[in-house]
């Protein structure tokens, strides 16, 4: 196996989701724009005998995000996994923030992923294999929540485009729509939900879901 990438693999969900990949022998790569956050996440994953690289980079900084991806392939290879889970979560009612403030939060909740994407899927597709995933929510939007909810409807309709483009290839492309939210000690423990990102991962072929819901354990 190749290992994992974990984009905005901050403290919560995205770190859960890299000790669980990092469980199953997999060394891990954790990217996110804290540095010291990332070089705690990995010295934990080392601390349970895994493996694990941390980069810093922003997912707004394309070129940093390209070469985060290339030095995670040199270093474990064409990834088995990979899972965007950055982004922008804030209170917003329509009109309350400028274009600005908009357009800045659509570049980590959607065109992250999409640069995140295009890096890493068509070397996945050569070697005919691996898993896609997008960290979803808000299935039903939000307005006390409008740019998110705009986000998550923009990233749900990313993983259709790409499991048309790669799913032949053997490229499973898939969202994990979080239906809650997110907190230790609740129905939606990251704990809980990272256990679901390694059940899409190893789904077989013919079971593969394009959207796979958490409604809470």
């Amino acid at each position: 196996m190749s290992g994992a990438i974990v984009v905005g693999a901050g403290p919560g969900l995205g770190e859960a989701i890299a000790h669980r990949f990092a469980r199953e022998g997999l060394p891990v790569t954790v990217i996110a724009r804290s540095r010291h956050s990332v070089s705690d996440i990995a010295e934990r994953i080392r601390e349970r005998n895994g493996t694990a690289m941390p980069i810093h980079a922003d997912v707004t900084d394309e070129d940093a995000l390209r070469s985060a991806i290339d030095r995670s392939v040199k270093e474990f290879g064409v990834p088995d996994a990979v899972v965007y889970n950055a982004a922008l979560v804030r209170r917003d009612a329509p009109g309350e923030l400028t274009a600005q403030q908009y357009s800045d939060s659509y570049a980590i909740n959607v065109i992250g992923a999409l640069t995140t994407s295009a890096r890493a899927i068509p070397e996945m597709a050569t070697h005919g294999r691996g898993t896609f995933i997008i960290t979803s929510g808000l299935p039903t939007p939000a307005a006390r929540s409008t740019s998110l909810s705009l986000g998550k409807a923009a990233v749900r309709q990313l993983a259709v485009i790409l499991n048309e483009q790669y799913g032949p290839a053997g490229v499973h492309v898939a969202t994990v729509t979080v239906h809650g939210d997110i907190a230790p000690g609740t129905s939606f423990d990251p704990q809980d939900i990272a256990e679901h990102y390694w059940l899409v991962h190893t789904q077989p072929r013919d079971e593969w879901e394009l959207d796979h819901p958490y409604t809470g354990s």
